[in-house]
């Protein structure tokens, strides 16, 4: 990658592509970026473009953590995903974007009643909303699910019910209701493309939603079942993407928690604690002609067809 000096004709620099730059070099390195299509000089950290820094277009899929699904005192709600947001950006070759993976809520007990909340997840300045509680029964709660990116679903107690909590717009849906005899049985959390079930329907959390970023199909934030009481009842299931099972204690049935960086919300219990939500993710893709290859926080990355794909299941960076 020598100089070329052709008489008239001018010098001809060394070229490479963003993914070749050359490595273990001196300050003041220049040749031609044939990616970006213009010159570019090595400061000693990084490259810098010799004119306004060139952009290129990138898919995101942001899910926050799904929340906690209710404790049951009398009857706890499940869980409503985090909220999920997908779409594309654009980026500015040599900013550095944060990545902030949103832990679950935790499950409601004697002392909360209602699950927590789940964390928020973000991208940049790209937000999704940590998902709505499942409602519970304690001391210190109502029944209401609570509002999140999905709603939580309504617990139940001694004949009263409670609503399910809203969901955000773009990224969730609302919890259900719960309900009295003869099902007692509590709303499901809602999830990403579907609204979580009445407790006089099924109970069961509402379906989350697929992308293909990566490559291949994956269902993220469902919702978490609501619980249930007098046998045959059956508890509600979780909704599809990582949305936890409801529970019945007096029946040793377990609530089950979201799956881990779906986003999925947490089961509702009875008389017992409800079931954890999972963790968000946040999955950035890149074409390869422009991934930098610097990070932050050790994303997974992949690739496929002519992307690269950067799976951040804690919190990180990126600099495109």
């Amino acid at each position: 990658m020598a100089i070329v000096l052709d008489g008239d004709k001018g010098v001809g620099l060394p070229t490479w592509t963003t993914g070749t730059r050359p490595t273990g070099i001196s300050t003041g390195y220049t040749g031609y970026n044939t990616t970006i299509g213009q010159l570019e000089i090595y400061n000693g950290t990084s490259w810098i473009g010799s004119s306004v820094s060139p952009t290129y277009s990138a898919s995101y899929l942001v899910v926050a953590g799904g929340a906690g699904g209710g404790y049951g005192g009398g009857l706890g709600g499940g869980g409503g995903a985090g909220g999920l947001l997908t779409n594309t950006v654009t980026l500015t070759i040599g900013t550095t974007y944060t990545a902030t993976v949103g832990a679950g809520g935790a499950g409601g007990t004697s002392g909360t009643g209602d699950g927590a909340n789940g964390n928020n997840s973000v991208f940049s300045s790209i937000t999704a909303i940590g998902g709505g509680g499942g409602g519970g029964s304690a001391n210190t709660s109502g029944l209401a699910g609570s509002d999140g990116g999905s709603g939580g679903g309504g617990g139940e107690n001694s004949g009263v019910v409670g609503a399910g909590g809203a969901g955000t717009s773009g990224q969730g849906f609302a919890g259900g209701l719960g309900s009295t005899s003869p099902t007692y049985r509590c709303g499901g959390g809602g999830g990403a493309s579907a609204v979580g079930a009445s407790g006089a329907s099924s109970g069961n959390g509402g379906a989350g939603a697929a992308s293909s970023i990566t490559g291949s199909s994956v269902t993220y934030a469902g919702g978490g079942g609501g619980s249930a009481y007098l046998n045959p009842t059956t508890v509600g299931a979780g909704g599809a993407g990582g949305g936890g099972a409801g529970g019945d204690a007096n029946r040793s049935i377990t609530p089950t928690a979201g799956t881990a960086n779906t986003g999925g919300g947490g089961g509702g219990n009875t008389s017992g604690n409800g079931a954890a939500g999972g963790s968000g993710v946040v999955i950035l893709s890149v074409p390869t002609v422009s991934y930098s290859g610097t990070t932050t926080g050790s994303p997974t990355v992949t690739t496929s067809g002519s992307n690269t794909i950067m799976t951040f299941t804690a919190s990180g960076s990126y600099t495109a």
